[in-house]
């Protein structure tokens, strides 16, 4: 069990979550879980089916010895709820699936619901976000620019967990069409590329590269690719402070 007052294992993953090929990370967060509830976070997926990503949530993680529950946050009303804050308080692991890149920061952001999980994680909790909700744990979310392109891109503010980044998951197969559009709109920023079923997971004060594929840290003319089991040197630690303070 964590440390109290040390901040708890995060990952952000590239995508096609609750899935095998996950393993690696999802035994990380488990283990580290705090006590309490453990939460999947359904947000992104609040357009698309939340109840769904709730179910395959709870299916994948009953290997790892863990009983998720849904912490039903899919509108703002929901985020400033004193009840759900009062619940988020008492959990000890959380998981934001994915879904719709802009819906979790519009969500979330500033809100009762969000003060707390960040509170929690600060206090060791695990917290994890895959594709949108990774996206939502950087400085931007990259949201679709133009209509029909889905790879031209502009940021849109985030939740700023770690500063100065924007996510770019499913990176193997589509992310990294994003690239160009990205580095555009945000050119002082870090891009992390992070492949389906990979993460870059924060744990002991360090990045890990975690999963099957590879975890790219993308700044100026630079891209360094990380491979599974390497650390990340070149990417900010999370914050202790949330920006709007």
């Amino acid at each position: 069990m964590p440390e109290t007052g040390v901040p708890g294992v995060l990952a952000l993953v590239g995508g096609d979550e609750f899935n095998p090929g996950n393993e690696q990370q999802d035994r990380m967060l488990a283990e580290a879980a705090r006590p309490g509830p453990a939460f999947v976070v359904p947000t992104a997926a609040a357009r698309q089916g939340p109840e769904k990503a709730v179910a395959h949530a709870t299916r994948w993680f009953k290997q790892f010895g863990l009983n998720l529950q849904a912490l039903p946050v899919l509108k703002r009303a929901d985020a400033n709820s004193k009840d759900l804050a009062a619940l988020a308080r008492t959990g000890g692991f959380f998981y934001l699936v994915g879904g719709d890149p802009g819906l979790v920061a519009q969500v979330l952001r500033s809100s009762r619901v969000w003060r707390a999980i960040f509170e929690a994680w600060l206090q060791g909790s695990s917290l994890a976000g895959s594709s949108a909700g990774a996206m939502a744990l950087g400085s931007h979310s990259l949201i679709r620019a133009t209509w029909p392109n889905r790879f031209n891109r502009r940021p849109t503010e985030a939740l700023g967990l770690v500063p100065e980044l924007a996510v770019l998951p499913h990176f193997e197969t589509f992310g990294h069409r994003w690239v160009e559009s990205a580095e555009k709109e945000l050119p002082g920023a870090t891009l992390l590329g992070v492949d389906e079923r990979s993460a870059a997971v924060w744990i002991k004060n360090e990045w890990l590269a975690c999963g099957p594929g590879s975890v790219t840290v993308i700044k100026g003319s630079k891209s360094s690719p990380h491979p599974p089991g390497s650390k990340i040197l070149d990417l900010a630690a999370p914050v202790r402070m949330l920006p709007q303070e």
